[in-house]
C-alpha cells in the first residue's frame, strides 16, 4: 500500500516530462531556427519534427531506465551496456554539454536584461560578461552552501509558464499582428537545399526540446509503468509540442518572418506590443530571474554527477572532496563553473554555443539511446514482468538515433571547426579514461 502511494501517478509523470523539457530556449531559439530555415514551411516542419523526435527519445530512455533502474544514472547504465571507457566519455560529454547549455541560457538572459539596462541593447562581449557575472555570482552562493529553496524554484517555473501563456495570448489580439509581407524568404531550389535548411533549423529546435532524456531516472518510480510511462510521455510531449507551436505561431503572426529572423530577444518585442515598453521591460526582468534559477540549478546538480563519478573511481579523488562545515563539493563545483566561463570566453554568442552543445549532444544522445539494443539482449528475463517496454521497437530508437546523426552531420557541414572541436573533446576524454585507468590499477596494487 505505502509502496504504491509513493509511486508517481500518470499526472505526476506527465508534469515531470513537461517540467523537464520546457526551459528558456523557446524565448530565443525561434530566431536562430527561422534564420536557418529561411522558409516558414521548413521552420514549422522542424518544430513538429523536433517534438516527434523527442517523443521517440523519451520512450527509449524510459525503457532504458525501466530495464536497469540504478542510482548513478548514465555512467552505471552505459558501463553495463558498453565499455566503461565509453560510459566515461558519454558522461563527460554530457557534463560539457550541460556547461555549454548553462552558458547558452545565461547568454539568453543577458540579452534580455541588457535590453532593459542599455537603451540600445549591448554588444556580444557585454552580454557575455553579464552571463559570466551571473555564473560567478551563483558559484559564490553555492560555495557558501546556500541553495534556492524548492518554493522559489517552483515560483520561477510558474512565472516561466505564465510568460509562455502570455506570448500565446498575442495570437488572439489582431491589433498586435504584423500587417506586412515577408520580403526575404528564399525557398531552396532542390532537395539538398531543403535537407540542409531543415537540418540546421533542427539544431536550435533540438536545444529547445532537450531534457526528456531525464526520463531515464523515473522508470522504476512510476505506478503501473507499462501503461503510465508511455501515456505520460505521450501526453507530456503533446502538451509541449502544442505550447511550442502556439508560441512560434504567435512570434510569426506578431513579428512577421523577417523580424522573427532578425531579432534575438523576440519575446520582449511581443510583450512590448501587448503591454507597452514598460511591460516588455518587466517581462525581460522576470525572464532574467528564471535564467538565474536555471543557472543555480545546474551549478547544484552537475557537481554531484562528478562526485558520483569520483566515487566510482573514474574521476580523480579530489572531485568527491567536500568541505567539513557545509559539505560543498569545492573541486567539482569549481571545475564545472570554470568550464562554463571558458565556453563563454571562446564562444561568446548564443549561436556559437548552440552549435557546440548540440554537436556534443549528438554523440551523447545517439550513443546513450543505442544502449537499449544491448539492454534488450542482457535483460530478456525482465520481459513480461510488468516493466515498461516500448511498442514499435526497434523503429522508435532507430528514428531517434538517425535524427541525431542527421543533425550532427548538418552541423559538421555548416560548422566544421565546431565539429572538429567536439570530436577532439570526445577523443581527449577517451585518452583521459585509459591514462587514469592505469593509475587506478597501480593504486590498487
Amino acid at each position: 500500500m505505502n509502496n504504491k502511494q509513493s509511486k508517481l501517478s500518470l499526472f505526476d509523470f506527465t508534469m515531470i516530462v513537461v517540467g523537464l523539457v520546457i526551459g528558456m530556449g523557446i524565448f530565443r531559439t525561434a530566431s536562430t531556427s527561422a534564420r536557418a530555415a529561411n522558409d516558414p514551411t521548413i521552420y514549422f516542419a522542424a518544430w513538429i519534427a523536433g517534438g516527434l523526435i523527442a517523443l521517440c527519445g523519451a520512450l527509449t530512455y524510459a525503457e532504458i531506465g525501466s530495464r536497469y533502474p540504478v542510482t548513478g544514472g548514465y555512467y552505471r547504465i552505459f558501463s553495463y551496456a558498453y565499455h566503461p571507457s565509453i560510459a566515461f566519455s558519454i558522461n563527460c560529454i554530457i557534463l560539457i554539454s550541460n556547461a555549454a547549455s548553462l552558458s547558452g541560457v545565461a547568454i539568453i538572459g543577458a540579452g534580455y536584461i541588457s535590453q532593459v539596462v542599455f537603451a540600445h541593447g549591448a554588444s556580444d562581449i557585454v552580454k557575455s560578461l553579464i552571463a559570466m557575472a551571473a555564473i560567478i555570482l551563483f558559484y559564490g552562493i553555492n560555495l557558501m552552501g546556500l541553495k534556492m529553496s524548492a518554493k522559489t524554484q517552483n515560483l520561477l517555473m510558474i512565472i516561466k509558464i505564465s510568460m509562455i501563456i502570455m506570448l500565446i495570448v498575442a495570437l488572439f489580439m489582431p491589433s498586435t499582428h504584423y500587417a506586412g509581407v515577408a520580403s526575404t524568404i528564399i525557398h531552396p531550389t532542390n532537395w539538398m537545399g531543403y535537407a540542409k535548411a531543415f537540418g540546421m533549423a533542427l539544431v536550435a529546435v533540438s536545444f529547445t526540446y532537450g531534457g526528456y532524456q531525464q526520463t531515464i531516472n523515473f522508470g522504476s518510480e512510476v505506478d503501473k509503468p507499462s501503461k503510465n510511462i508511455p501515456r505520460g510521455i505521450f501526453f507530456g510531449i503533446a502538451i509541449i509540442i502544442s505550447l511550442y507551436l502556439l508560441v512560434n505561431f504567435s512570434y510569426y503572426k506578431v513579428l512577421g518572418f523577417d523580424d522573427l529572423k532578425a531579432k534575438n530577444e523576440i519575446a520582449k518585442v511581443v510583450a512590448s506590443k501587448l503591454f507597452g515598453e514598460t511591460g516588455g521591460n518587466i517581462f525581460s526582468g522576470l525572464l532574467f530571474l528564471s535564467v538565474l534559477a536555471y543557472v543555480n540549478a545546474l551549478l547544484m546538480s552537475n557537481p554531484r554527477v562528478m562526485f558520483a563519478m569520483s566515487e566510482d573511481g573514474v574521476l580523480p579523488a579530489p572531485f568527491k572532496k567536500k568541505t567539513e562545515k557545509r559539505e560543498v563539493l569545492v573541486v567539482s563545483l569549481t571545475a564545472f563553473a570554470a568550464t562554463c566561463i571558458v565556453i563563454l570566453f571562446f564562444a561568446n554568442t548564443f549561436d556559437k554555443i548552440l552549435g557546440f552543445t548540440i554537436f556534443l549532444d549528438c554523440f551523447g544522445m545517439a550513443t546513450s539511446a543505442g544502449a537499449i539494443f544491448m539492454l534488450r539482449k542482457k535483460t530478456k528475463h525482465l520481459n513480461g514482468t510488468g516493466i515498461y517496454s516500448m511498442k514499435l521497437y526497434p523503429l522508435l530508437p532507430i528514428i531517434f538515433i538517425a535524427a541525431y546523426v542527421f543533425v550532427g552531420i548538418s552541423i559538421a557541414i555548416d560548422q566544421p571547426i565546431t565539429a572538429l572541436t567536439g570530436i577532439g573533446v570526445l577523443a581527449a576524454f577517451m585518452v583521459i579514461y585509459f591514462v587514469t585507468a592505469k593509475q587506478r590499477v597501480v593504486l590498487k596494487e
